[in-house]
């Protein structure tokens, strides 16, 4: 069992909303969540839940607070792009380090901490990777592979300063993030000083994991992709608590 509740973290910017969860009993460690492109959507919060069920005390922030925390359905991109295009750098890290430090306010310091991202998130969670030397990370399908966004650099050029040991999820059929990108990846993450594995899924396109998007959600990679990220976290994060 665990208990949920809608919390708010206190950011430079002002407050920021935010979905957390922990086992009954306490955890071992904690998992970011990093939303999608649409908000903290209930699949993100039901991620946060699934994390919970596995141990682990999660938590997802409202990284579009300063926009009202806005959460989209997953066909209004028309409604989407102009928020995620108001992300910055600046703000991006304020909230990572906002998020960072209530887990450690609570007990969970970054040795003990992981992350996960998705879509837009997923790109997030490889830049926090480069900050701190977190326990774990996890990429589900993050862009911004060669081409930088929000003002950050390209995961490309990030990689070689990867703090945490690293997880990425890409499916083939993404029509954002070509397969030669994810290879060209795979090879710089290689050279970083922490432990680096990529996962292609042939069948599978941009959002595979997200039930809520049956065009796009794919079963079986979502199975698998779902049991690698739990064991990541139990062989990396659990290890250097």
């Amino acid at each position: 069992m665990s208990t949920s509740a809608h919390i708010t973290i206190t950011t430079p910017d002002g407050p920021m909303p935010a979905y957390e969860s922990s086992p009954d009993g306490g955890a071992d460690g904690a998992v970011v969540v990093v939303q999608e492109a649409f908000g903290v959507t209930a699949h993100i919060e039901h991620i946060v839940d699934r994390l919970a069920a596995a141990g682990w005390h999660a938590v997802a922030p409202a990284f579009f607070h300063r926009q009202g925390a806005p959460v989209f359905a997953y066909d209004d991109h028309e409604a989407v792009m102009p928020v995620m295009g108001q992300l910055t750098a600046e703000g991006i890290t304020h909230d990572l380090n906002a998020t960072f430090d209530h887990l450690e306010a609570a007990g969970f310091p970054a040795e003990r901490t992981g992350i996960v991202g998705f879509c837009m998130g997923g790109s997030v969670a490889f830049y926090a990777a480069t900050m701190r030397a977190l326990g774990a990370a996890v990429t589900f399908y993050g862009g911004g592979v060669t081409t930088g966004r929000f003002g950050l650099p390209s995961l490309v050029d990030l990689a070689p300063d990867l703090k945490a040991p690293w997880l990425g999820l890409y499916g083939d059929l993404d029509q954002g993030i070509p397969p030669r990108d994810v290879e060209q990846l795979r090879q710089v993450a290689s050279g970083a000083a922490v432990d680096t594995e990529i996962v292609r899924y042939a069948e599978a396109q941009h959002g595979f994991n997200c039930d809520d998007r049956p065009a796009a959600f794919n079963e079986a990679a979502a199975a698998d992709s779902w049991d690698r990220t739990l064991r990541w976290f139990d062989r990396n994060l659990a290890a250097r608590g």
